[in-house]
């Protein structure tokens, strides 16, 4: 594990997949080794410009997931992308290794740091105050899977059910939900704010805290967490001011560490654009019943069509839409599969073992297939 993550402190080698054919806003990279297994990562761009990022790191030891699903802008999902597994790799070395305190302090420290990239940016891009992300981070070592999530993307495990349905899956989400949408994080966040009987409002159709967001967890979105920063005259220039007592949203993840068993089949990380169109049973039945290769991509797919039947439209028509217009028919996606053969016999993993060292990173952009994308002043690397 150490050896991997001392490799996230050098300049990190993009391993870019392909586009998909007839989908130019479509990337995947269809099978690839990692210390278990295989995975396959797909990721299809709907806004303007892609706010989800995504990264798979893997070594002979350990396989660390990210799934990044940005709002109000790309930003913070790219600087999450670029810092949180560095930070990740600071403390694990600091502290022998990976364990719940080390996901937190990573966590933490990526908030921070982008909270001094807002004030640096402020008075240029106002903008910035209101951008944030969701963040999914999985990580497996030694047989024991960490997944921590802040916000409404989502990691499911697929495994065989026991007795008599051994031919089937069972699905089995580890992550929470972090969006007022779902009554008990609705409760909650009511709960922390008595005082405040508009702290979470109805409105376009959804639940959403102070009438604007719907996730009670992200890095970034300062301007609902600092008070200070609603209230600069520079900031109010720019958007809405909101009165806040104190902060309505945190950068607090939810942290599940799990054994792994020998009926754990795969895991699937995505981004709240799949889960939308798809149910986490929907999702784990696909790959269960069809080959590996290309599966993340399957599921985007499976997801678009979902997209296409509610509009009575054909799969065909979506994928012609352009990105921004896109938007109005669904969300960016990503999906990230990760196989689990380990305890399956020791051929699979000599082999994997011996081709798992490397990465891969999905595009900044699909669209444009920029590796460094736009806000490269905005993104500078932490030394």
């Amino acid at each position: 594990m150490m050896m991997m993550l001392r490799s996230l402190s050098r300049p990190l080698e993009r391993c870019l997949g392909v586009r998909a054919g007839g989908d130019a806003l479509m990337w995947h990279a269809d099978l690839k080794p990692h210390a278990s297994g295989d995975f396959s990562i797909a990721v299809v761009q709907a806004n303007n410009c892609l706010e989800d990022q995504s990264q798979v790191f893997t070594s002979p030891f350990a396989t660390y997931v990210g799934v990044y699903d940005g709002h109000g802008g790309p930003e913070a999902s790219r600087f999450v992308n670029k810092h949180l597994f560095p930070f990740l790799h600071k403390f694990a070395t600091e502290q022998g290794g990976l364990s719940a305190d080390v996901i937190k302090k990573a966590f933490n420290a990526t908030e921070e740091e982008f909270l001094r990239l807002v004030k640096r940016s402020l008075s240029v891009r106002p903008q910035i105050a209101s951008v944030g992300s969701c963040c999914l981070v999985g990580a497996i070592s030694i047989d024991v899977l960490y997944v921590a999530n802040l916000g409404d993307s989502r990691a499911v495990l697929g495994r065989k059910a026991s007795g008599d349905k051994e031919n089937t899956v069972v699905a089995e989400r580890l992550s929470t939900d972090h969006n007022v949408g779902v009554e008990e994080v609705r409760k909650e966040v009511e709960e922390l704010h008595p005082d405040d009987s508009h702290i979470v409002v109805y409105t376009r159709g959804v639940w959403r805290i102070k009438g604007i967001i719907q996730v009670s967890r992200s890095i970034g979105d300062v301007y609902l967490k600092k008070p200070e920063f609603y209230r600069d005259p520079i900031f109010q220039q720019f958007g809405n001011p909101v009165p806040l007592k104190r902060p309505v949203i945190t950068a607090e993840p939810s942290i599940l560490i799990r054994k792994l068993k020998p009926q754990d089949q795969f895991l699937i990380f995505a981004s709240d654009g799949l889960w939308e169109q798809l149910s986490d049973e929907a999702a784990v039945n696909i790959v269960f019943k069809n080959p590996r290769a290309g599966i993340a991509r399957r599921l985007v797919r499976a997801a678009l069509q979902e997209v296409a039947k509610k509009r009575e439209m054909r799969y065909s028509d979506i994928k012609k839409i352009k990105k921004g217009i896109r938007r109005h028919f669904h969300d960016d996606i990503t999906v990230i599969v990760i196989y689990l053969d380990k305890h399956r016999g020791s051929f699979c993993n000599k082999r994997t073992k011996q081709n798992a060292m490397g990465c891969t990173v999905a595009p900044v952009d699909i669209y444009s297939f920029n590796a460094d994308g736009g806000d490269e002043d905005l993104l500078q690397k932490i030394t």
